[in-house]
């Protein structure tokens, strides 16, 4: 059936837009954003990257990138170190940290009820399939 593709990549759609507004909604109550605190987590799985690195593990553009890490800087939640050559690094400051630590407690709560409805066996059948489709996609 040809519209199948169709239905499942929007059904995907539908369900990570849902997902999305409800993480930013419930990160808004700690004062950030679903794009801040992801930039947040990105930086604190890769203490140093660059903003190149930082940006597609994001999902983001170079120019994207680099206007929200000036909204992240600018508190004091990130702090950029010179690094070889022009290489500019990203590091979390201690404010950084506490609320990327806040922001894990957020969105474990609004995912856990979000995947609430799926017993356990079916999310892992669905995690096991999203990551062999991400797999695809990048080899």
């Amino acid at each position: 059936m040809h519209s199948e593709p169709q239905e499942l990549g929007r059904a995907v759609k539908q369900v990570q837009y849902r997902q999305h507004r409800a993480l930013d909604r419930a990160l808004g109550g700690i004062g950030t954003t679903l794009a801040q605190w992801d930039a947040l987590r990105a930086i604190g799985r890769s203490p140093g990257a660059s903003a190149r690195e930082l940006a597609a593990a994001t999902f983001q553009t170079e120019q994207a990138f680099g206007t929200l890490i000036g909204r992240l800087t600018a508190p004091g939640l990130v702090e950029r170190r010179p690094g070889h050559g022009r290489r500019i690094e990203h590091h979390l400051t201690p404010a950084g940290e506490r609320l990327l630590a806040a922001g894990h407690k957020v969105a474990d709560t609004v995912l856990a009820a979000h995947f609430a409805v799926l017993p356990d066996e079916d999310r892992t059948a669905l995690l096991g399939l999203l990551r062999r489709l991400a797999a695809q996609a990048e080899a």
